[in-house]
């Protein structure tokens, strides 16, 4: 079935969510009103795989009358299944028990995407996790939306800088400006949806850099603090701990990608996760938010998060 297209004016008065309802469920594509369909296109591969994937680790455990052994079932034959051809080797994860658990990593290939899910899926089982994707993937996994939840994948849509650019707007125009404000949209949909799992115990991934890059810090020039490390960590903390009843932990995991590595899944290829040091709910609020007050800025957070990273790897890998 063909992908419906959002009129001009659906694009300037729906919301977000409501855009994220019709990608969901009554399959339309965004990209393909941006003027991005050579983007989407470029994807159906993967949905087609994703999908094929999905069914065969649904259709063939069980018990299908018990959703939530059946479930289970399916999990661990997934982690079985990725551990072998996509395998990986994962250090010891503190025990968040009830609190929520954000994880950032440094982002160097695809692959790492499989490994962290493996390792998600096999020590956390069920419990709740988010997961950002941007535009092109999100599309092409979105008929999935719900099967992915009884693996315990949430996914929400993101529009990453890399996309932006190539979406190639002219500034200005309606199409910019409808876009510029879904894309905000999106922004405030993850934010809100990461407080609402955290507070119940979840977890969350984040790329700090907002795409792929194996380096912990972008540049040596922001390394040495000359110029500022990109935000990510410090808005979402700032929005997180807003709510005085928030209790999640900050968790730093490095990622080491095997030699030769690609941009790709390399497959067969063995991944390293380490765990750094834990930025506790309690260090964090009493270190950057004095109290219950709301700081305008978490001054030095992004850079000390990218540095726990960076103390789990190589040199190599800090810049």
């Amino acid at each position: 079935m063909s992908k419906k297209v959002f009129s001009s004016e659906e694009l300037a008065t729906l919301s977000g969510e409501e855009i994220n309802h019709k990608i969901i469920y009554e399959n339309y594509s965004l990209l393909r009103s941006l003027g991005g369909e050579k983007l989407r296109r470029e994807m159906i591969p993967v949905g087609k795989v994703c999908r094929t994937a999905i069914n065969y680790f649904l259709s063939t455990t069980g018990p299908k009358k018990d959703e939530d052994k059946h479930a289970e079932s399916a999990r661990r034959k997934l982690v079985r299944t990725l551990s072998r051809v996509t395998p990986g080797e994962c250090g010891d994860l503190p025990k968040c028990g009830e609190h929520g658990l954000v994880i950032g990593f440094n982002h160097p290939s695809l692959g790492e995407i499989a490994r962290i899910l493996t390792m998600k899926i096999d020590k956390m089982g069920g419990k709740e996790t988010l997961f950002p994707v941007n535009l092109p993937w999100y599309e092409a996994l979105s008929k999935h939306y719900e099967k992915l939840k009884m693996f315990g994948i949430i996914i929400t849509p993101t529009i990453t800088p890399s996309t932006w650019k190539k979406l190639n707007f002219e500034e200005g125009t309606e199409l910019f400006e409808n876009a510029s404000r879904i894309k905000r949209e999106f922004r405030d949909m993850y934010t809100n949806c990461s407080h609402e799992i955290l507070k119940n115990g979840g977890v969350i991934f984040v790329a700090p850099s907002a795409t792929r890059q194996a380096k912990v810090f972008k540049t040596p020039a922001v390394y040495e603090k000359k110029e500022e490390v990109i935000p990510t960590m410090a808005m979402l903390a700032k929005r997180l701990y807003s709510d005085p009843e928030m209790d999640c932990d900050f968790l730093p995991l490095g990622v080491l990608p095997p030699k030769n590595f690609k941009r790709g899944l390399n497959l067969h290829k063995k991944y390293k996760l380490i765990p750094g040091r834990v930025m506790t709910a309690e260090e964090i609020r009493k270190k950057y938010f004095k109290g219950n007050k709301v700081p305008e800025k978490l001054e030095g957070f992004d850079y000390e998060f990218h540095q726990r990273i960076a103390d789990t790897l190589p040199k190599e890998f800090w810049y």
